[in-house]
């Protein structure tokens, strides 16, 4: 009364040994590749970087051989630091507005035209808010006031 039966194939017994020796060599095998790998490209990083500081370790030598002589340290202090001998001022100046163009009034506020008070209206910060003119001078009134900034 069996509806249908199965066939399975029988494997010599060979097979499944070889099998599994084969998978534990692709193991064995895989794993160390991927170590030398990961070690190799951690050797190019740091070749490049060793490469790199080489490259900075000459040019800092060839920028200390052109400073060696004193006249030559003292130009580069005035050229990249800014900086001047005893006595000396340090004058800057600033650009102007557009490219080649310095305007008299361009860099110094002080050469700028005075403002005349009644002309426009007052930064918002210095007018007396209604609240504070009609607000009595008690105790209370002042302390919130200064504690205003919790608002």
């Amino acid at each position: 009364m069996r509806a249908t039966q199965t066939k399975q194939t029988q494997y010599p017994r060979w097979v499944l040994p070889l099998a599994v020796l084969t998978a534990i060599a692709i193991i064995a095998v895989a794993f160390p590749f991927k170590t030398l790998w990961r070690q190799q490209v951690a050797l190019n990083a740091a070749s490049s970087q060793i490469t790199q500081l080489h490259t900075q370790s000459s040019t800092l030598t060839q920028r200390a051989k052109a400073v060696s002589t004193r006249a030559a340290a003292i130009a580069l202090a005035r050229e990249e630091y800014q900086l001047v001998q005893p006595g000396q001022r340090l004058i800057q100046v600033l650009p102007g507005n557009g490219a080649g163009y310095v305007a008299l009034n361009s860099t110094d506020p002080g050469l700028q035209p005075l403002v005349n008070p009644t002309s426009g209206p007052l930064p918002s910060s210095t007018t007396p808010s209604p609240a504070s003119t009609s607000a009595p001078a008690g105790f209370v009134s002042r302390f919130v006031r200064t504690l205003e900034f919790w608002r």
